[in-house]
């Protein structure tokens, strides 16, 4: 009878591991809790890199704004970066598109984009700041800014067409 004692304390571990595992399937695993969403997007003010000039998000204020981080050594990001050049030509009279330069260097991010284009002002994040104030976890992130300034959402991992056009309806209604 003693021997079968230790089948009690297995039974129940294996049935809180089945349990676990049960409730993380059906769940996105790139899925990360947002607590900005809802809330004013951080304040900052970075150097252009198409320029000698600096760009706030306060002087963007009245405008919807699709933000990017990406970084010239991200794979997701090549994959992304022609659907954000289609985006900004596309949309861009119904939002402000903007890159933020991740974890990079300004010569890297200079050289990547004389090879592939940029339709919209890219923005050099040289500390990590913005992107520790945005909660960026890694490239490419995409937040999606009301004309008030209010963070609506953010996607993570490389955008699609549908999913950009659709995330920019949301931001300004026609």
């Amino acid at each position: 009878m003693k021997r079968w004692l230790w089948a009690i304390p297995a039974a129940l571990v294996a049935g809180v591991l089945v349990l676990v595992l049960f409730r993380g399937f059906g769940s996105d695993p790139r899925e990360v809790p947002f607590m900005l969403k809802g809330k004013e997007a951080p304040a900052f003010e970075l150097s252009r890199l198409d320029s000698p000039e600096k760009l706030s998000l306060a002087s963007l204020r009245g405008r919807p704004v699709v933000m990017n981080f990406w970084a010239s050594w991200c794979g997701p990001c090549a994959v992304e970066h022609p659907v954000l050049e289609w985006g900004a030509r596309a949309l861009g009279d119904r939002a402000q598109f903007i890159g933020v330069v991740f974890e990079d260097t300004e010569e890297n991010a200079r050289r990547y984009l004389a090879r592939n284009g940029s339709a919209f002002p890219q923005l050099m994040d040289q500390r990590g700041k913005v992107a520790v104030d945005f909660g960026a976890t890694g490239v490419p992130e995409t937040y999606f800014i009301d004309a008030n300034g209010i963070i609506v959402d953010k996607h993570v991992g490389p955008i699609s067409q549908m999913e950009l056009a659709q995330r920019v309806d949301q931001l300004s209604p026609r």
